[in-house]
């Protein structure tokens, strides 16, 4: 299955094994602590039957992403032809495995070396037989969706930018133009992530990339965003919004206070976070409790949370501890700090006491003298240095003991600083001591109670999520989706494109429907820039954000059971691999051939791009007769088209499978007007010499690209331009003219026979 990011309690891996009951599990022998006990949970127990699995530990070194790729590629495997070239290999593979999915590579990896050292179905044979791997199987959990990365990047679902001040972030890369990233400027505000906290940036990337049929979860996330669309709720969705910006990254803090290694900020992030989550629950308790999540976060963010913020508050002092940079609790809380802080409070002033009787017992020609105390040394005597002071031996005094000297001044330890050590001690030693004991016995009442903290960022980053949803369906005018398990396919009423309808002026709102056993394949023609492109998309993406759970930009949409979305638009990314267009391609297609099912939605655009037009339209007409042959199986198709051919030749069989539609356009004198709307029929031509003046090509260009398509489509040869014909004759016979000044009839060694057979007849062909 596709990578894809687990909860610390590795509740997805829980699925997964629950849905294969596997026999055995491969895995690496280094793991992290929360992989550990899980392994260790998983292998005792005694209750599953008929067995637990076997968990089998191998080196991390064979999970190494090349060694994986070099044994994915030379493995033996009978579905692949013999004839094949490595790159041949790859580029069939890859319309398997999906390659940029660099865990679950190494994940195959690992599995083709454990079926090679157990060999199994080749125990009794030779060494030199390897395990014969008879196919790969697509695993998608349960109501799961599979979209490749592919189409998340060709949809912009999401849209990865190179970063203009790359030193400033680790990968270089920011998001760009897409559902999931922000609008450029002047809109600096999110299209779907509007969400104030982290954790629910973190979990709304994770709905996007885990879209689900699950009718329950779906229809529980749209019925909180159609209660914050309600006109009179909408100061209860801000006030929510803001208490959420204060919810941080408790976990962090969390695994900090283990470890003991707390700092002072983390104390006020907890104490935020922790008052912010108890007005969240105060808020939901006054909303209606029909709604599932209001319930829960009402339920479970107890007392717990109360308490938590009560001792934070009673015993940490924020200001003092942000002065100091360190943990520093408020006063009548520990008596014996308090004393032994008043004690220290009062220094200064005794020290001062202190420091004129010295000076009394000093020798005269000494200005000056202080008593300072300096933690884990103590009570010294400082003097100025004089200038008699040159050598080591000039700075003994009697009665003194010389400790340093530092910026010109000399430290002493006298009788009376020795009796203040003995009195007080090392104050600021033993504050420190006492206050970090408190800080441990404090960090030990939060991490006692650190289950409701992990609750309260689960509920609290899917509030956040929701809200974000809800403000931009009121911002955009988005509607609800509704869901039909019956209905295989999709019904959208005046969907628009979520994207290009906030960067264009004006924008065509378009209708689709693709369900029951009619027009399961839709062909679309039209002009070049007549809107085709956008259309495939719209459906894509409106389809995309139904399953996610969010309001779609449409009057009405009605999804049926779609299990997986496919496409092919546009996407040459990957020309930098050394690849044709054409191969991308092929195998972009292959993916949906070798995986789409009757549920699955494709959207093909423009295949057949960067190779032969007859090679290109053979294998488009293979493809879609290859789908409609599966009858009422076959997958949901859009297939967008310049091939006129494949309509006009009558390619694809007649049948209700098959459904032509076009984007509609009207002829004004010379001009082409564009609807972009999508109506029945099929385009007549592609219009591309008015697609090319729009583009700014010049006239005597665009003519000449008519005339030839008339040869073209007439089968007659094409004629050069007899304006250019004239220039080359006239260059031909200058140049021959040249040829007869240059030569020496006088040289011996000329030979007219060869200067008239090679040069002028050859010379002379040319120019007639």
């Amino acid at each position: 299955m596709p990578d894809a990011p687990d909860h610390e309690s590795l509740k997805l891996l829980q699925r997964v094994l629950d849905e294969i009951d596997p026999q055995s599990v491969v895995t690496s022998a280094k793991q992290d602590e929360n992989m550990t006990r899980f392994l260790g949970k998983l292998a005792s127990q005694e209750h599953r039957e008929p067995k637990r699995p076997e968990i089998i530990f191998l080196p991390s070194v064979d999970f190494g992403l090349e060694i994986s790729k070099q044994r994915l590629l030379s493995g033996n495997y009978s579905f692949i032809p013999d004839s094949m070239t490595a790159t041949e290999k790859i580029l069939f593979l890859s319309s398997i495995i999906p390659f940029d999915c660099l865990l679950t590579v190494r994940a195959l990896g690992g599995l083709l070396k454990f079926l090679a050292r157990r060999r199994i179905g080749v125990e009794l044979e030779d060494c030199n037989v390897s395990v014969p791997i008879l196919g790969f199987k697509k695993f998608v959990l349960t109501h799961l969706v599979s979209i490749d990365q592919d189409t998340y990047s060709v949809l912009q679902i999401f849209k990865s930018e190179s970063h203009p001040s790359v030193y400033k972030v680790a990968s270089g890369l920011k998001e760009g133009l897409s559902l999931f990233g922000s609008l450029p400027t002047p809109l600096p505000t999110g299209i779907l992530n509007r969400c104030r906290c982290k954790w629910g940036e973190k979990l709304l990337r994770l709905w996007f990339t885990r879209p689900t049929q699950d009718l329950g979860e779906l229809n529980s996330r749209l019925d909180v965003i159609q209660f914050f669309l309600l006109p009179q709720n909408l100061d209860m969705a801000q006030m929510l919004h803001r208490l959420l910006g204060h919810i941080k990254n408790v976990p962090l803090i969390l695994k900090r206070m283990k470890l003991s290694h707390t700092k002072v900020s983390d104390w006020q992030v907890l104490y935020k976070t922790v008052y912010s989550a108890l007005g969240l629950r105060d808020a939901c308790r006054s909303l209606p409790q029909s709604i599932q999540l209001f319930r829960d976060i009402a339920q479970e963010f107890s007392d717990d949370l109360h308490h938590i913020a009560s001792l934070i508050g009673k015993v940490v002092d924020f200001e003092g501890s942000l002065a100091e940079n360190r943990f520093i609790v408020l006063p009548n809380i520990d008596p014996e700090i308090d004393e032994k802080k008043r004690r220290l409070m009062g220094l200064p002033s005794f020290l001062t006491e202190v420091a004129q009787k010295e000076l009394e017992n000093l020798d005269s020609r000494i200005p000056s003298c202080s008593v300072i105390y300096i933690p884990l040394i103590g009570f010294l005597l400082s003097i100025p240095r004089l200038p008699s002071m040159v050598e080591t031996s000039d700075f003994e005094i009697e009665g003194l003991d010389f400790m340093f000297l530092s910026e010109e001044k000399l430290h002493y330890r006298s009788a009376r600083t020795k009796e203040l050590d003995a009195l007080l001690g090392d104050l600021h030693c033993d504050i420190r001591d006492q206050e970090t004991l408190l800080m441990h016995q404090l960090q030990c009442q939060v991490l006692a109670r650190a289950a409701v903290l992990t609750r309260v960022l689960d509920l609290a980053s899917r509030l956040d999520v929701l809200l974000a949803l809800a403000s931009a369906a009121r911002d955009y005018g988005y509607s609800r989706p509704r869901y039909s398990p019956r209905l295989l396919g999709v019904r959208i009423q005046n969907g628009r494109h979520p994207l290009m309808e906030l960067c264009a002026r004006t924008f065509v709102p378009n209708s689709t429907e693709c369900g029951g056993d009619k027009g399961r394949v839709k062909v679309i023609t039209g002009p070049n820039s007549s809107g085709k492109s956008i259309y495939l998309k719209q459906v894509g993406l409106i389809t995309f954000m139904a399953l996610v759970g969010s309001f779609v930009p449409a009057e009405e949409a009605e999804i049926g059971a779609v299990d997986a979305i496919f496409t092919r638009i546009h996407s040459c990314e990957s020309i930098s691999l050394g690849l044709s267009t054409f191969m991308i391609d092929l195998n972009q297609v292959a993916k949906a051939v070798n995986n789409a099912t009757e549920q699955s939605l494709v959207l093909i655009d423009e295949f057949g791009k960067g190779t032969n037009t007859v090679d290109g339209l053979a294998l488009l007409a293979a493809v879609i007769r290859h789908w409609l042959a599966l009858g009422p199986t076959c997958p949901h198709v859009f297939v967008a088209t310049n091939f006129l051919s494949l309509v006009q030749l009558q390619l694809l069989p007649q049948g209700p499978l098959v459904q032509y539609l076009t984007m509609e356009t009207c002829e004004d004198g010379n001009d082409l007007v564009f609807f972009y709307q999508v109506c029945e029929g099929v385009a007549s031509a592609s219009h591309a010499s008015h697609t090319a003046a729009q583009a700014g090509l010049p006239d005597k260009l665009i003519a000449r690209g008519k005339e030839v398509s008339d040869f073209i489509r007439s089968g007659k040869p094409i004629q050069p331009v007899k304006e250019l014909l004239k220039e080359k004759q006239m260059e031909n016979c200058q140049t021959l003219v040249d040829k007869f000044l240059k030569l020496d009839l006088e040289d011996p060694s000329l030979d007219l026979d060869i200067f008239m057979s090679q040069e002028v007849l050859l010379a002379a062909t040319a120019i007639l």
